[in-house]
């Protein structure tokens, strides 16, 4: 063995191997910002949570930051120790501020005396407020034009009604809207039930940096087919029966709702119902179909009742009498009903 190590090649090799881990041990500090030949080290600690000391109960702060960044600076050992451990506090105490807009400095505890300690940012501006509560009505919405065109919103209502909104005075008061919007895809057309987020903006629709109690509602929709109230026509078709005339015919109804697509119905001006006359013997009150019109899906009825008034013509026989006198008599009989509303032309 003590052979071995006399020789020079061996000692050349091993020499060799040493000073080539020395290489990867040197690359791998630097490679991790480390100068292992610098007195000091110096690490950036990023996103450190910053603590805030204050009556959180009935004040609110605000321009607070979540995190600060911390410089420390010393021995690598401790530095690194200080890195991994994480021990140490960073925080602003508030207790002894009034309300008002104030600027303070951030503290540091529990870092080794042996490190030197910057925080970006020192010091931050903050405001103090009053903390305020208020119950506010919420107004739910949604995209109308998601809903089928055969189909309108009849109701919208979110349960509860009204949310707890707790924040800074100052921010309460400029509260304009507390929404719950609805979503879906085009072509709604039956009512739901869903979840939604509540939020709360000002008059410009930014949102609010407040608490909302609860933060979720239930919004019921409710939607109805789409209707409009049209004019019924009655049209006349065939002839009348020899000796028989149609005075009139009319409706006590004469409107009749019609169900569809709003593009449908809103083009309709009247609803023309045939009325055939040509069995028609007297006046009276006759059941009518009434036909559905193209693009519309239903009617509130399916029929209607139509009033017809009648006259007949009746021919008297002459007797031998009043012809050897030379006079004849024509009689002409009228039936005319009642509680008739609606007088339409007879023939269109």
């Amino acid at each position: 063995m003590d052979k071995l190590f006399d020789s020079p090649w061996v000692l050349r090799i091993t020499a060799l191997v040493l000073a080539i881990l020395m290489f990867f041990y040197v690359k791998s500090l630097l490679g991790e910002g480390i100068n292992p030949t610098a007195p000091n080290h110096v690490d950036v600690l990023t996103d450190v949570p910053l603590e805030a000391y204050y009556d959180s109960d009935n004040l609110i702060v605000s321009g607070l930051p979540d995190t600060v960044d911390v410089t420390i600076e010393g021995p690598i050992q401790i530095v690194l120790n200080t890195k991994l451990k994480k021990d140490f506090k960073v925080f602003v105490d508030l207790n002894a501020l009034l309300i008002g807009e104030h600027r303070v400095k951030i503290q540091t505890e529990a870092f080794s005396d042996k490190l030197s300690v910057k925080i970006d940012p020192e010091t931050i501006p903050i405001s103090i407020e009053e903390k305020v509560t208020a119950e506010l009505p919420i107004e739910p919405e949604m995209n109308y034009n998601l809903i089928n065109e055969a189909f309108v919103l009849q109701s919208m209502v979110a349960e509860p009604s009204t949310v707890f909104v707790t924040g800074a005075k100052s921010v309460i008061s400029s509260i304009n809207y507390v929404k719950a919007t609805v979503t879906g895809n085009p072509g709604i057309d039956s009512s739901f039930e869903q979840d939604a987020d509540v939020k709360v903006l000002d008059s410009k629709l930014n949102k609010l940096d407040v608490a909302i109690e609860p933060s979720k509602v239930k919004v019921k929709v409710e939607l109805a087919e789409y209707s409009r109230n049209i004019p019924i026509r009655i049209q006349q078709v065939g002839t009348p029966i020899e000796g028989v005339s149609i005075n009139r015919l009319s409706t006590p109804n004469p409107l009749v709702q019609v169900f569809g697509p709003k593009s449908i119905i809103d083009g309709l001006n009247e609803l023309v119902v045939e009325f055939d006359v040509t069995e028609i013997e007297s006046s009276g009150q006759y059941e009518v179909d009434v036909t559905v019109p193209n693009g519309a899906t239903k009617l509130s009825t399916s029929s209607i009742i139509v009033q017809a008034a009648v006259s007949k013509q009746i021919n008297s026989s002459v007797n031998e009498d009043e012809a050897s006198n030379g006079v004849s008599e024509d009689n002409t009989e009228t039936e005319n009903p009642t509680n008739t509303t609606e007088t339409n032309d007879l023939n269109d």
